[in-house]
């Protein structure tokens, strides 16, 4: 099972709150917990905190970058993905993953949740996380109605939820 963790990136000239990085740890954490791999864009800010909550816990992180080079990833990732393709991976990081949790975020966040909606992958969204996860959560992206982004309050939950909706797959 391979589950996406997208959010803010700590490079975009948004603060990112303390509470959004302490849910994006939680996230990872209880995704390790549930012998899922996190996939994430691999970069800084929630990617960093969710690959660090994973890691403390013993998961397995893959990072998706959109650079040439490793060294642009966040010291968490295993297993690190250099598409040089720019912010086109947000294609990469939606499609590699089973289902997706939105913490906060912004456009780029946006557009992994469009390909997710898309590709009608369940999704959640931390409710009180900050900006497209709190303005798209518990919403269809369109007339549509190809899935719903699910709300939760909390990490657990939302990891859960996940699990609960996708395939079974081998864990690592």
């Amino acid at each position: 099972m391979q589950i996406g963790v997208i959010g803010y990136n700590k490079s975009s000239s948004i603060q990112i709150r303390q509470t959004t990085l302490s849910l994006a740890y939680e996230v990872g954490k209880n995704i390790a917990k549930r012998n899922a791999i996190l996939i994430s864009g691999g970069l800084g800010g929630v990617m960093e905190s969710s690959c660090k909550g994973a890691k403390d816990q013993g998961g397995f992180t893959i990072g998706i970058i959109p650079h040439e080079d490793f060294s642009q990833a966040n010291d968490y990732c295993d297993a690190v993905i250099c598409t040089g393709i720019g912010m086109s991976r947000d294609f990469i990081v939606a499609n590699s993953s089973d289902g997706i949790i939105s913490v906060g975020g912004g456009v780029g966040t946006l557009i992994e949740l469009c390909v997710g909606y898309m590709t009608k992958k369940p999704m959640v969204a931390i409710k009180n996380s900050g900006g497209v996860s709190d303005i798209y959560g518990g919403k269809f992206l369109d007339e549509r109605n190809r899935i719903l982004i699910e709300t939760r309050k909390d990490p657990v939950s939302a990891v859960e939820y996940i699990l609960s909706k996708t395939r079974t797959r081998s864990s690592f």
